[in-house]
């Protein structure tokens, strides 16, 4: 869960990279696209959207009880669980994105050898003539330079990991206070408040955004698996995730993640409002919702030349299914 915000600014500052012409983009679903998302998440992220699997702990279910005297250690465990590894079952699902007004809807097969996206509709209408054409030129290309593939891959992991380490802060960068109970997308879930430890000494610049970040975290109680992160920015605050920042107070941070079957965890919903300056000139401007849905799992052991030939191979159902997606958003 902090996972899917982090993976996200990384896919910013791709961006932001490949206009100095450093390097070749690699979106978060081109991690997350794929989310998985695979798809600014734990740098200032709370719901890493990995596909990860509940360990379960060899504890009792927590009660609303246990949680009001002792709320640190729901959190220390659901952090625990986000970071256990995964059964390993990757999924396809699709994608629908509204950034700064731009509509976009892919096809995401997670693989082996990281995420394969294809564009199927901008607009909420589907791709036609050049437009369909020019992706199914850049999916046949992936398929010949399995090196930009490898690029890609390399560089989930690397975001993956500074991930993971924002998520193990989290215990420790906040004070928590139980606040009820709520019904949750798979049964009830604990609803925490939390803001700024002020005795957290965060370990690197990146943990530093904490110190700014305040909102509600919601935890399953049968799974103690993170399922809501609703934060805002009280105070501006710097960050340093490969580039030099600051994010302006009032800045607002929605990631949520469910259960999508046989206990495979996915991010299904984010929503990004924030302003800021990068390498304090560059203005930050961000505003952006990403839904997914229509999971279904794949092979384990599928590879991404397996995930391309899938994706050209069902451009008239992968139509259809972002269809229906764009009727219900």
């Amino acid at each position: 869960m902090v996972g899917s915000f982090y993976l996200y600014w990384n896919g910013q500052h791709d961006k932001l990279d490949e206009e100095k012409g450093l390097y070749l983009t690699s979106d978060r679903h081109d991690r997350r696209d794929g989310v998985n998302r695979k798809y600014l998440c734990a740098a200032i992220g709370f719901l890493i959207a990995l596909p990860l699997v509940w360990c379960g702990f060899a504890y009792g279910q927590a009660t609303p009880q246990s949680v009001e005297s002792d709320p640190v250690a729901l959190v220390r465990r659901a952090s625990h669980n986000e970071l256990a590894p995964g059964n390993g079952h990757p999924y396809r699902y699709t994608l629908h994105k509204v950034d700064d007004a731009k509509i976009t809807t892919k096809e995401i097969v997670e693989t082996r050898d990281g995420d394969v996206a294809r564009l199927v509709a901008t607009g909420d209408k589907p791709l036609a003539g050049d437009a369909e054409q020019a992706e199914i030129d850049r999916l046949n290309n992936l398929l010949a330079h399995p090196e930009i593939q490898q690029h890609r891959h390399q560089k989930e992991q690397e975001d993956s990991n500074r991930a993971n380490e924002m998520l193990r802060m989290l215990p420790d960068a906040f004070l928590y206070h139980f606040e009820g109970m709520v019904d949750g997308p798979n049964g009830p879930c604990f609803r925490l408040s939390f803001k700024p430890n002020p005795n957290f000494t965060p370990p690197d610049r990146e943990g530093e955004v904490y110190h700014g970040m305040a909102g509600e975290l919601w935890i399953d109680q049968k799974q103690e698996r993170m399922v809501k992160l609703d934060a805002h920015l009280i105070a501006d605050v710097n960050f340093g995730w490969g580039i030099l920042g600051k994010l302006f107070k009032g800045g607002t941070i929605v990631v949520e993640q469910k259960d999508v079957g046989e206990g495979h965890w996915e991010t299904t919903h984010m929503q990004l409002k924030l302003q800021g300056k990068v390498l304090m000139v560059k203005s930050l401007d961000i505003e952006t919702t990403e839904d997914a849905s229509n999971f279904e799992p794949v092979h384990p052991q599928m590879s991404y030349q397996e995930a391309v030939h899938m994706l050209l191979n069902n451009s008239g159902q992968a139509q259809a299914g972002q269809t229906q997606t764009a009727a219900r958003n």
